[in-house]
């Protein structure tokens, strides 16, 4: 039985190096927010919202047309913490 992720990483890799890392707790609730936020407005220079859930009073938008790449890592309750 494959185990299940506790929280999955989400890093967003943007134009001129930057990247951000968010969690969201759950795949369909990355997956919604992609489908919903960030693929209608891929090529806007608007600011749209990301959801950071796990820290209270911090907000963060992003261009959509600026994110060049995305990054997915299920994170699990028993992995060891890596530090980079």
């Amino acid at each position: 039985m494959p185990r299940a992720a506790s929280e999955y990483a989400v890093h967003l890799f943007i134009d001129g190096g930057h990247t951000e890392e968010v969690r969201f707790l759950t795949i369909q609730d990355f997956q919604k927010w992609y489908s919903n936020e960030l693929v209608p407005k891929s090529s806007s220079e608007d600011f749209i919202n990301v959801p950071i859930k796990n820290i209270q009073g911090e907000y963060m938008v992003v261009r959509p047309s600026r994110i060049s790449a995305i990054r997915i890592e299920p994170i699990f309750s028993s992995s060891v913490e890596r530090f980079t």
